[in-house]
């Protein structure tokens, strides 16, 4: 089970993740490239953190929405996003082929990634960004997601991913942030659904039935309060669990 977590998210002298103590124990690290958080130095400090400990790099691209972190929805046109898409992911590549090992994949941010969980044309849109950066890069989404389905019709690789501090609804989506309950604070409780996602490939939703959640990649908010801490005991549940902890293939 390959372990993500979203990174970089700072700018200037302002910082919300703990880069540092995340990249001790996760196998991804999706780096913000400048729409929602990040800028210049931040995502080269962690392009080159991220590269000594070997831990794998994406491109957490995003919504031009600083002031609202990317969690805003918003109607860009299609053939605009593609670009956006692209010219995030070449910001992240150039910082990160300096450190070494270059961008491997791709993950939509906050309200992008929620509206190509649906929305053919957004998800059309940001598969013909990652296309138009070249190296066919993978993706990272949610399963039964328009976005995935795109990338494979795409030929590019298509990863699953879970999520081990967020509600799910009983169709198996991400409970909004606006609604309460939508993040899970209690620690515990985030390492056991992980552990379960990791082994049984299923979740309890909000109204208590189980949903299949089965997925090569499992993702903990690196905003989450606490959120480095939480990293490493669901690493260390998972190897107790008999679960192999790695990037995905």
């Amino acid at each position: 089970m390959d372990l993500n977590a979203d990174l970089g998210e700072g700018f200037g002298r302002w910082q919300l993740t703990d880069d540092e103590a995340l990249l001790s124990c996760v196998t991804s690290a999706n780096v913000a490239c400048g729409f929602h958080a990040g800028d210049a130095s931040v995502m080269r400090r962690v392009c080159d953190t991220a590269a000594a400990r070997g831990v794998r790099i994406g491109a957490h691209v995003s919504y031009r929405d600083l002031a609202g972190f990317g969690r805003r929805s918003m109607d860009v046109p299609a053939g605009e996003l593609a670009a956006e898409v692209a010219y995030q992911i070449g910001a992240l590549r150039v910082f990160a082929e300096a450190a070494g090992p270059g961008v491997s994949y791709v993950k939509p941010h906050g309200a992008l990634y929620n509206r190509t969980v649906r929305d053919e044309e957004q998800a059309e849109a940001v598969v013909e960004g990652i296309r138009l950066a070249g190296g066919g890069l993978a993706v990272l989404g949610l399963p039964g997601s328009r976005l995935l389905a795109s990338a494979r019709a795409a030929g590019l690789p298509a990863v699953e991913e879970a999520f081990a501090d967020r509600a799910y609804t009983p169709q198996g989506t991400l409970v909004p942030r606006r609604e309460p309950g939508a993040v899970i604070e209690d620690a515990g409780t985030v390492v056991r659904r992980s552990v379960g996602m990791a082994v049984g490939g299923t979740v309890t939703a909000v109204d208590g039935s189980q949903v299949p959640a089965g997925a090569r990649s499992l993702c903990v908010h690196g905003d989450t309060p606490g959120a480095a801490d939480v990293a490493r005991r669901i690493r260390a549940a998972l190897e107790e669990a008999g679960v192999r902890v790695g990037a995905f293939a």
